[in-house]
């Protein structure tokens, strides 16, 4: 019964602040979301913020003491774990009146839910004995939501002491980011993204919450979010080699979804699921094989049945047809919902003036930008007030941001100490290098643009939710960037709780007029417009690479659409919704 309580979504990580605090929101519901543990300073000041709200006592963790940045984020999800342990009891205590929270509880859960079903039958019946014992009956069944975490596996920056040393391996931001969430309280998962860190990940083995205990039992857990089954089955391996199992395997769209976008080299979701749903079976198999002989070779027992490994899927799911159809279909056991919670004020942290914004929104205000100083496509939100910020330091001869927290700061090209490429360090230097080069006015201009197209993301993406609380941003760094998937462009207005997550179990629709084709069909024309710009950039002087990319792409959007027709015809014959 459980695990029949489980809701049938998650809400994925958003930014560096959008779900700082969404389990203290969400979790007492049952509900399952990501918190990002990039972000030191912002996780130490929610930590006071949620202390003083709570009345617990407050001890700063301040920078430059004895490994601050893992400390810190100890200690702020061992708060939250406290905070949501303590609504969860709350919760269980409550009557069943109306409007109470318990009632809430189970008026969320999916339809086909035994619990709801258990809930149902009991709020029907009259007072008596029979009533008060299904009443005990669900109180028991009761669970919160898990408080996972989400690390990028490369924003793992070397840090530098006082003296200018670099400090050892284990301090860099990545590795301290895992410590602080192995040294917590949490039983959750970490959800390593944008590929795969090698030395962060043989350093996961370190720590005894990720290996089985002697019945077996994982504390901590391992979600890797993967594009691709290759990617999945490459990484899987590198892991299982350690002893280490991967719990979950969260498909995120390369192109519909927000924040980073990648383009999977053409690869569709509807074909890369229909590989995970063909290829499942052998892949428990072949990982748990490495995976014993690996625990033996540490003196570790050997697990004798497989460990259960989820297949989760996320970006552009709009519908609850196609929630059910990517559930039902592909077999999946979770879906993500991330972007429409961003008009959610209970679930998230959105200031209200960005909020305003989004739920009035076109769908022109969404585009695939190259903000990113990782030089990544970014899914980004045209007005935002960092945009505004970024657009009025250029007009004024001042491009680049003040770079105080340096998360992203990789590039060494004018400098031994990496800096990144959106500090106005950076573009000042860049753009006297430019100069240099007495290009032409046209392509001087096309390559100015590139440079000041960077924005701060280290400040941008935190903003919104110390505004929220009310907090002084740092440095009085107030402008807000957000980075929603395309698929918000379909929702307009802001919703209850209740509203968004009814409307993801079928039993209203919040979409607004705006035409939608169906989720596959929009990551289709995501793909296509990137090729076509890809193609764009490369069209008079390709190298021998750049064309093997393309024809790539090429092929396997063409494979991809060929896999959708017959899909659809086999979807017509069944007579089945979608």
């Amino acid at each position: 019964m459980r695990k029949a309580l489980l809701h049938k979504f998650h809400i994925p990580v958003m930014g560096i602040g959008f779900t700082i605090d969404t389990p203290i929101k969400v979790a007492r519901f049952g509900i399952s979301s990501v918190i990002s543990i990039v972000e030191d300073e912002l996780i130490e000041q929610m930590r006071k913020f949620h202390c003083q709200k709570t009345g617990e006592e407050y001890e700063p963790i301040k920078t430059g003491e004895e490994d601050f940045r893992a400390r810190r984020i100890t200690a702020y999800l061992n708060l939250v774990h406290r905070i949501v342990q303590r609504q969860t009891e709350q919760l269980r205590q409550l009557p069943y009146e109306p409007g109470s929270e318990i009632v809430k509880y189970f008026e969320l859960l999916p339809e086909d839910s035994p619990a709801k079903k258990i809930f149902t039958a009991m709020m029907e019946m009259e007072d008596g004995s029979a009533k008060k014992s299904l009443q005990k009956q669900l109180r028991t069944l009761i669970a919160a939501g898990s408080i996972d975490v989400n690390i990028m596996s490369k924003l793992d920056k070397v840090n530098y002491a006082k003296n200018g040393e670099p400090l050892a391996t284990e301090y860099s931001d990545g590795h301290a980011a895992l410590r602080g969430f192995a040294s917590s309280d949490l039983n959750a998962s970490v959800i390593f993204s944008a590929g795969f860190n090698p030395r962060l990940y043989a350093y996961i083995e370190t720590f005894p919450d990720f290996l089985p205990d002697i019945n077996g039992v994982l504390k901590k857990k391992i979600i890797l979010k993967v594009s691709d089954y290759r990617s999945a089955i490459t990484q899987g391996k590198l892991l299982a080699k350690k002893g280490l199992w991967v719990s979950e395997f969260r498909i995120e769209s390369g192109l519909n979804c927000g924040g980073h976008a990648f383009a999977t080299d053409g690869l569709l979701l509807g074909p890369i699921l229909e590989e995970f749903k063909n290829n499942r079976s052998a892949l428990v198999t072949e990982l748990m094989e490495i995976c014993n002989h690996a625990l033996t070779a540490k003196g570790i027992k050997s697990v004798t049945s497989p460990p259960e490994i989820r297949v989760t899927v996320q970006g552009g799911i709009g519908t609850a047809n196609e929630n059910n159809f990517l559930l039902d279909y592909y077999q999946t056991d979770s879906t993500g919902w991330g972007s429409p919670f961003l008009l959610v004020p209970e679930a998230t942290e959105v200031d209200e003036e960005t909020l305003q914004q989004l739920a009035t929104a076109k769908k022109e205000d969404y585009y695939l930008s190259n903000v990113s100083p990782l030089g990544i496509p970014f899914n980004n939100f045209r007005k935002s007030t960092s945009e505004v910020q970024r657009k009025a330091r250029i007009a004024k001869g001042r491009p680049g941001s003040p770079c105080y927290k340096k998360f992203l700061s990789s590039n060494t090209e004018f400098t031994e100490v990496p800096i990144c490429t959106a500090s106005r360090q950076y573009q000042e230097l860049k753009i006297k290098q430019l100069k240099e080069k007495n290009l032409p006015a046209d392509l001087y201009e096309k390559e100015y643009d590139n440079i000041v197209a960077k924005d701060c993301l280290c400040e941008g993406l935190g903003a919104a939710a110390l505004l929220k609380a009310g907090l002084p941003p740092s440095h009085k760094l107030t402008a807000v960037a957000i980075c929603p998937g395309p698929n918000l462009a379909y929702f307009s207005g802001i919703f209850s709780l209740k509203q968004m997550v009814d409307h993801i179990y079928g039993r209203i629709n919040v979409l607004n007029a705006e035409r939608r084709p169906n989720m596959f069909v929009n990551e289709l024309v995501l793909y296509l417009d990137y090729l076509k710009n890809e193609s764009g950039k490369y069209m008079d002087n390709a190298t021998a690479q750049q064309t093997r990319y393309l024809r790539t792409f090429q092929t396997n959007l063409m494979s991809g659409i060929a896999y959708y027709k017959n899909l659809a015809a086999g979807i017509k014959q069944g007579a089945r919704s979608f």
